[in-house]
């Protein structure tokens, strides 16, 4: 397929590099030079623009940090329906409002593009090896259009309803996933306290119902003093912020939500917004003073 990619970041670049390894052809656009030029080398061509990028493709796709960002380039001047063709598809694959995904529905709607919200989560692990659970909202004919592209990035792809409902699921995603590094961060810091190896723990409790594909992927890094980014504190602290304001539309209470997003605004004014989300264990610790580390 003929397919524009905007946005080149930390998930953005590695699922753009597997839809050029599954054969489709590819032009790119980012606000990053460097990575523009990198997806290039990997046989991407280049745009000088969003709009340029999507004029004649099949299919575009959008990756970029929050909301404001996607409505900037999708709606925007040079943005992407400016070169999207009526009858084409655009596919904004970032972690957005449901509601920010509802607006760019409608506008694509009034130029006769066909549009899907479809986040992703797995990190960078998962955007590198092509195995990314997709949540997408909008029309079944639409998505079963775009699936072959779902299958280069992700080990798994599911219509979740019409256009805002595969944020909504990733909302749901992203509060399980930050209530349960909490948690593990307290486990492991009263573990810790007591005198115990926190991995020995982690590995007596990961076969039994405490085990998860969070506490496989974040106790070791948390263990290990690793909190490279493969997801940001700082975008994780947007995601619940956006389905805190969800649910606020919605009078839904979430107070665990709630309890874990005011822990990761302190980590970013502590200057650990850029760190990776298992990262949230360092609130507990420095709560507790205790760090989560082997006994030396």
């Amino acid at each position: 397929m003929k397919v524009a990619f905007v946005g080149l970041g930390i998930m953005g670049k590695p699922m753009a590099k597997n839809l050029l390894k599954a054969g489709h052809e590819l032009k790119v656009f980012d606000i990053v030079a460097a990575s523009v030029a990198e997806a290039a080398g990997a046989g991407a061509a280049a745009a000088s623009s969003a709009a340029e990028a999507a004029a004649g493709a099949e299919v575009t796709i959008t990756m970029l940090p929050d909301g404001p960002d996607v409505e900037a380039a999708v709606l925007g001047p040079a943005g992407v329906l400016e070169g999207a063709a009526p009858g084409s598809i655009i596919v904004d694959m970032s972690s957005i409002s449901p509601l920010s995904a509802q607006k760019v529905g409608r506008a694509c709607q009034a130029k006769g593009v066909h549009f899907l919200d479809a986040p992703v989560s797995g990190g960078e692990p998962k955007a590198i090896d092509g195995s990314l659970a997709i949540m997408v909202g909008g029309e079944k004919e639409v998505f079963d259009k775009v699936s072959p592209l779902f299958q280069a990035m992700g080990s798994s792809h599911i219509l979740t309803g019409p256009v805002g409902a595969g944020n909504v699921t990733k909302l749901a995603n992203q509060i399980m996933v930050a209530c349960n590094i909490a948690a593990m961060g307290e486990a492991l810091v009263l573990a810790t306290k007591a005198g115990l190896d926190p991995e020995v723990v982690f590995n007596a409790v990961k076969g039994g119902l405490a085990g998860s594909t969070v506490l496989n992927a974040k106790a070791p890094m948390a263990i290990a003093r690793n909190f490279k980014p493969g997801f940001r504190i700082r975008l994780h602290q947007k995601d619940l912020r956006n389905a805190l304001l969800a649910a606020e539309s919605m009078k839904v209470s979430l107070p665990l939500t709630s309890t874990v997003q005011q822990m990761l605004m302190s980590l970013m004014n502590n200057g650990r917004g850029d760190l990776d989300h298992s990262a949230i264990v360092t609130f507990i610790e420095d709560m507790a003073q205790a760090e989560i580390r082997k006994p030396a």
